[in-house]
This record gives C-alpha cells, sequence and structure tokens, in this order.
C-alpha cells in the first residue's frame, strides 16, 4: 500500500479526531492498575499526534510504523513538541529489537488493516515478546456492525483546506471486510492546479470472541472489553471496541 499522499493529509483529515479520548482511555486503564509514569510503545503511531499526547500525559513514548512517509512527518511533530522519541519502521506483525515496555497501544483501528487471521495472531505474539512482565496492551478496532452498515457501499467527501476527496466504500473479499478507494484533489502551490492521487485502503474486522481467543493463545490474560471510549461492555450498536489485556507469562 502506498501511503504517500494518505501520509501528508492524514493530519487534515482527522482534523475531529478523539485523540484526547484515547489518551483518557490509556490514563483511565492505567489509573485502575496503579501505574503511572510508564513506558509505552505506540504501535501504527501515523504521523505522531497520540504519541505527542501520551508525552505530555507523562508517559515515556516509541512509536513503530509500517509507513515511512508517516514517520517522518511523526519526528517532525515530535520535533516541533521539543521532544524526539525513539521511531522505528516495522511491520506489527514481527516487532523486534524495540526494547520492552510496559505498555503497547494499537489504536485508531490500526489493527482493522491486517488482512488476516495469520496477521493478527502474529501481531498479539510479536507485541507479547515486547512487554515487560504483566505488561499491558491496550488496542480498538472497528466493530462488525460498523464495518458492514457504517462503511460498506457508503461515499463521504470532503474539501480541506487545498485538498478535496471522495471516500467510496465497498464490501471487502473477505467476511466482515471493507475495502476504501480514496480519490484526492490536491492543490500544487507552484501552479495552482489540483493534482488527481488514488489509494486503496483496506480494513477486516473479526468477533469480540476470536480476539479474545487469539489474546489467550498469545499468553494474554486478564481481557477486558469496552465499547466507544467507555467502561461499559460493547452492545450489538457499538461501532469501536476496545481491548485491556495483560501479559502472564
Amino acid at each position: 500500500m502506498n501511503y504517500q499522499a494518505f501520509a501528508a493529509l492524514y493530519d487534515s483529515l482527522m482534523t475531529d479526531a478523539p485523540y484526547e479520548k484515547w489518551v483518557e482511555f490509556v490514563q483511565k486503564q492505567l489509573q485502575q492498575q496503579n501505574l503511572e509514569g510508564l513506558s509505552i510503545l505506540d504501535v501504527g503511531c501515523g504521523t505522531g499526534e497520540l504519541l505527542v499526547q501520551l508525552q505530555q500525559s507523562g508517559a515515556n513514548v516509541t512509536g513503530v510504523d509500517l509507513s515511512a512517509d508517516m514517520l517522518s512527518l511523526a519526528k517532525e511533530k515530535c520535533d516541533r513538541a521539543g521532544f524526539s522519541p525513539p521511531l522505528f519502521q516495522q511491520s506489527m506483525t514481527d516487532l523486534e529489537g524495540l526494547g520492552q515496555y510496559d505498555v503497547v497501544t494499537i489504536f485508531c483501528d490500526s489493527l482493522n488493516y491486517l488482512e488476516t487471521e495469520e496477521d493478527v495472531h502474529n501481531t498479539f505474539k510479536s507485541v507479547h515478546q515486547q512487554l515487560k512482565a504483566e505488561g499491558i496492551l491496550l488496542f480498538d478496532v472497528h466493530s462488525i456492525v460498523k464495518i458492514n452498515e457504517g462503511f460498506i457501499n457508503q461515499t463521504f467527501a470532503d474539501d480541506v483546506e487545498k485538498m478535496a476527496y471522495i471516500w467510496t466504500s465497498f464490501e471487502g473479499e473477505h467476511a466482515n471486510s471493507v475495502e476504501h478507494e480514496v480519490t484526492f484533489f490536491i492543490e500544487d502551490e507552484e501552479t495552482r492546479l489540483f493534482e488527481r492521487s488514488f489509494e486503496l485502503h483496506k480494513q477486516r474486522t473479526f468477533s469480540i470472541d476470536q480476539y479474545r481467543n487469539w489474546l489467550f493463545e498469545t499468553g494474554f490474560g486478564d481481557v477486558s472489553v469496552f465499547a466507544d471510549f467507555t467502561n461499559f461492555e460493547p452492545k450489538e450498536e457499538s461501532e469501536r471496541i476496545f481491548f485491556f489485556a495483560k501479559k502472564k507469562n
């Protein structure tokens, strides 16, 4: 997947993203464990917005992402915020050499970009190896209802400063999967003409029970599940599912 155009415009598209709610969720979970001032590895860190906010909340952060373009923007953003966290370009399915952390986060449905059951299983196994004893994994995913009713056969469009986009979503090749066809129209600063760029993004989700089973199989325990940034269990109409899991061995 080519993230170059998407990376450059990601923050414009994510202007209304509730980053502060992800930070509050992390803080709430750690407070309940009587933990603070921890080392956090943010997997799928993107342009680094969550890294900045977690660092400002008192955490010692490290970022990892598959996209070099995303990491370049993350470095610039962290530099502007006055700190330089370690940043690594790796796949979440095969993390290595990153050290040991108290907490690993995988937010903003980054896990949904994994297309196979094996990839999800390998990611949990890989994350387990990066955690200290009794370390904590926190992640979220789109619910099945969000994929099938919130995305499929929907079209989204907007005009953001010097960029416009059309985002059309279709049913994917797997059950509970979606393919997003994203067309960008970006204004060239010199010619003032708009250039067209196209990208395809695929997402897939699984049942809560399946995620829970994979966590148990890869060495996690004490699994809790929440919905939509709350401490309440998911309902049928819940759109974003959150998981808490603790490394048990």
